[in-house]
């Protein structure tokens, strides 16, 4: 597809500043872009590099101010206009047509809702119940008793266990296993015990699961996902864990077990958070922390053991300056071993 810069910016009802018949055919990052290419910048920190471009178009903000030497779009909000120009680039989105493949194996008592589409080598058990014009891509595992609602999108290779219930509208992306046994043994003599894991999983509206997540089932009761939630890959959840609607779950986080998070709250990339603590609504907890203890709503913390940001700040700037102070207290000591010296002389 190739578009002038006069159409796009009617299609985004923006403003161009340069040549409005330049025409571009493919999308860029800002420090990547060629001729041809349309970009964006979203945040001042790119200003360099908006500056040296060799694209021949960006996205820019209304109020954007700093050089660029490229053809400007000015629009109300960037990166979401270039998201809707990415989709007028993208190739058609792939389709499934309703139907049960001949491979697919489906248990006489499971029960299929409307325009459903079931893929080569999916396996769904005695008693499942798949929602409307949901589709499982292929070789899926739907356990027996499992109710999988509307709408949702299985990538091949997801599991899901017996009993589990998942809501409308639920993507889970490749390899993620949802109900494998929660982490549960009792110690007698130098052997461990397994625990029977009697629960479920529960998970809401709306929630997206990345690669390879796995979400424990509970040892009773249930773990549950709410509304809206949004999983990175590789993330663990352990069993009986609470996650609140609209929270985000970043890459190679693990919960451990009977963990609370509240809603809205964002745990950046590689934080661990030990069993039974509770997490408030509205926080954020910075990459690679650790989080031994509760912490309060509105909370934004960094560090192993989280503690607060400002506070954790603080500290670093402590850190980065003790280089600086060994070297003080080698001057002192110097001086004072010259002057003990010289009293004894």
């Amino acid at each position: 597809m190739t578009l002038t810069l006069e159409e796009i910016a009617r299609r985004l009802k923006g403003r161009i500043e340069g040549d409005a018949q330049a025409a571009v055919s493919r999308l860029s990052g800002i420090r990547e872009a060629e001729p041809g290419d349309l970009t964006f910048v979203a945040s001042p920190k790119y200003a360099s590099d908006a500056a040296n471009t060799r694209a021949t178009a960006v996205i820019v903000s209304e109020d954007w101010t700093r050089p660029c030497a490229a053809a400007l779009v000015r629009v109300a909000n960037p990166e979401k206009a270039f998201d809707e120009v990415s989709r007028w680039f993208a190739p058609p989105p792939i389709t499934y047509a309703p139907g049960v493949h001949p491979l697919a194996v489906i248990a006489p008592s499971a029960v299929l809702g409307k325009d459903v589409h079931i893929g080569p080598f999916c396996v769904v058990e005695p008693g499942a119940r798949i929602g409307d014009r949901t589709v499982l891509v292929a070789s899926n595992y739907v356990g027996a008793q499992v109710k999988l609602g509307a709408d949702c999108l299985l990538y091949p290779q997801v599991t899901l266990r017996e009993y589990c219930v998942l809501g409308d509208r639920v993507i889970l992306h490749n390899g993620t296993v949802i109900g494998s046994d929660g982490f549960g043994y009792v110690q007698e003599g130098a052997a461990r015990i397994k625990v029977p894991q009697t629960g479920i999983v529960e998970i809401g509206n709306d929630v997206e699961l990345g690669a390879n997540v796995t979400v424990d089932r509970a040892r009773f009761g249930r773990t549950r996902i709410g509304c809206g939630v949004k999983v990175d890959n590789l993330v663990q959840i352990a069993h009986n864990v609470t996650i609140g609607d609209h929270s985000v779950i970043v890459s190679q986080v693990g919960i451990s077990g009977s963990a609370s998070i509240g809603q809205r709250t964002i745990l950046a990339g590689q934080v661990g958070v030990a069993g039974h603590v509770t997490i408030g609504d509205d926080v954020v907890v910075g990459a690679q922390s650790g989080v031994p203890k509760d912490i309060p709503s509105k909370s934004f913390v960094l560090g192993s053991p989280a503690i607060p940001h400002d506070r954790f700040a603080k500290n670093h700037a402590m850190i980065m300056r003790m280089p600086l102070w060994r070297e003080k207290v080698s001057a002192l000591e110097a001086r004072l071993a010259k002057l003990e010296l010289n009293s004894q002389t």
